[in-house]
């Protein structure tokens, strides 16, 4: 192994450990959620706590994509490591649940420059033929932080203390910065551009509004209040500004030439809308399993272990696949595994055995883990280094925004098919049985079934196994919108490109 050998190795895994603790910060602080409220107080706040992370990283995405083709890679990544950390540090040692909100925006900040930023040094530092199996790689550890991320955050609330969810990141941290500072030895020549301020200062305002009004709306809001009418409206205004600017800045956030592409535009609709249904998954077969079959919040995490390996092995494939066939190929066989598998899950009921529910959930992870590594490598693919942060960027960003729109929309059905299963389960009763339907887990941990009359029990679960179901079902329409939209990709291939750059090669020694 040659020296320059042995460096890539360790710059990747600096950038893998990067990915990792940026994907799974939002996972792991959710499963604690419930104990930092006991712990600091503030039940009508703790919303924030999640909406000041994504707001901050969803926003930064493109922005900080669109400054590391200005400036360089490395140092925009160095500091999203150093404010992500930062933000950690101090979320360990928040004292109340405003503190924790404004230090989870800082820990954001740091966030959204790590994901986008890693996978595009990626595509910089190797050859076309090796960026298949390297784009694999990262697909699947992007994939697997987003399941082990309950998993941690169960094991570390009932072992540890809930400042263990924060304080893990700190010496993972540290090591990704080490490896990344020491070893990535970047290409000093940079594109120097005029920053988009407009886009800047119209872009995320924009955001913001959007994430509040969802992560608001039928928590502390309903949705036909005020506030949340207010915040739509803004980000309408907002987001149409934006777009206005985009078409005047010499050098915009967003390029518009870029989704001229039909491969870089088909990616991106494929990520929103994959993110959008992979979500559902995540979310709500944890309560299916803890809600209905009586699990503890640690083996809802575990039951999605078998998911979790089943995305990484299909990261992994895709990745090899991209280099052997056309993306277009590999997306059409892994998406179609993707709609069978969230067909299976909408069949599910009170007596559907864990087995069962494990199948569907490896059917789901194999479908979805090659569209972790595929889609970045695709979206990037017509795009010279000048541009390549921020295509990269532009299609994190798409896919948190369609995660974050599943979970707000399905999670309003859910609710929505919930209540009206109680209703119907108990009509001619005494009323329906005080309880949350914005987290059945609340009710049914348990501790709590304990308490409850076995047939109310049951009626209650068999009413929360159909709503799930029934949302599943609802969730088939962006899973085959992910499938369309694969077909409009175009027959490019990791292959392709290789060829195209040895030709340069050739044309040049001639």
């Amino acid at each position: 192994m040659t020296k320059n050998e042995t460096r890539m190795k360790w710059v990747v895994l600096g950038l893998l450990i990067g990915i990792f603790v940026a994907s799974m910060d939002n996972t792991i602080v959710a499963t604690a959620m419930a104990t930092i409220v006991a712990d600091l107080g503030g039940m009508d706040k703790f919303v924030w706590v999640t909406s000041a992370y994504m707001v901050t990283e969803m926003a930064g995405m493109p922005i900080f994509g669109k400054l590391s083709d200005m400036y360089g890679r490395k140092r925009f990544f160095v500091f999203g490591l150093v404010v992500f950390l930062v933000g950690s540090m101090l979320c360990g040692i928040a004292q109340n649940i405003v503190q924790l909100s404004v230090f989870r925006a800082i820990q954001g900040i740091g966030g959204g420059a790590l994901v986008p930023i890693a996978f595009t040094i990626v595509f910089d530092i190797f050859p076309p033929q090796q960026r298949g199996k390297m784009g694999g790689l990262f697909g699947a550890v992007f994939g697997l932080s987003s399941i082990f991320g309950p998993l941690f955050g169960a094991y570390i609330t009932d072992y540890l203390t809930w400042r263990w969810v924060f304080y893990i990141n700190i010496p993972l941290g540290i090591i990704a910065f080490l490896l990344v500072a020491f070893f990535y030895h970047e290409s000093p020549k940079h594109t120097k551009q005029k920053i988009d301020w407009l886009g800047v200062i119209t872009l995320v305002p924009a955001i913001v509004c959007l994430m509040f009004a969802l992560e608001l709306g039928g928590n502390q809001y309903e949705w036909d209040s005020l506030v949340i009418i207010s915040l739509f409206f803004a980000f309408a205004v907002l987001f149409l500004l934006f777009l206005y600017v985009e078409t005047k800045a010499q050098e915009p956030i967003v390029s518009y030439h870029m989704f001229r592409k039909r491969l870089y535009a088909a990616s991106n609709l494929i990520g929103f809308f994959s993110g959008a249904t992979f979500i559902v998954a995540t979310v709500y077969i944890p309560i299916f399993i803890q809600g209905v079959t009586g699990g503890s919040a640690t083996n809802s995490g575990l039951i999605l272990l078998p998911m979790m390996l089943a995305t990484t092995v299909s990261a992994q494939l895709g990745g090899f696949l991209a280099g052997k066939t056309s993306y277009r190929n590999v997306m059409i066989l892994f998406m179609s595994v993707f709609v069978i598998g969230m067909f299976l899950l909408s069949t599910i009921t009170e007596d559907t055995s864990r087995l069962t529910v494990t199948w569907y959930m490896i059917i789901v992870g194999l479908g979805v883990g090659a569209s972790f590594s595929v889609l970045g490598m695709a979206a990037i693919h017509h795009f010279s280094e000048a541009e390549r942060g921020a295509a990269s960027s532009t299609n994190s960003f798409l896919r948190a925004l369609g995660m974050t729109a599943g979970i707000t929309i399905f999670g309003i059905i859910q609710r929505n098919l919930f209540t009206s299963q109680l209703k119907e389960a108990f009509h001619g009763m005494n009323g329906i049985p005080a309880m949350s339907v914005h987290d059945p887990r609340a009710i049914l941990s348990p501790e709590a079934r304990a308490h409850i009359p076995a047939l109310i029990l049951e009626k209650i679960t068999a009413a929360l196994a159909s709503s799930i179901a029934h949302t599943f079902l609802w969730s088939l329409i962006p899973a085959a919108l992910t499938l369309l939209f694969v077909f409009f990709m175009t027959n490019d291939r990791l292959a392709s490109m290789h060829a195209a750059q040895r030709g340069k090669m050739q044309v040049g020694n001639e």
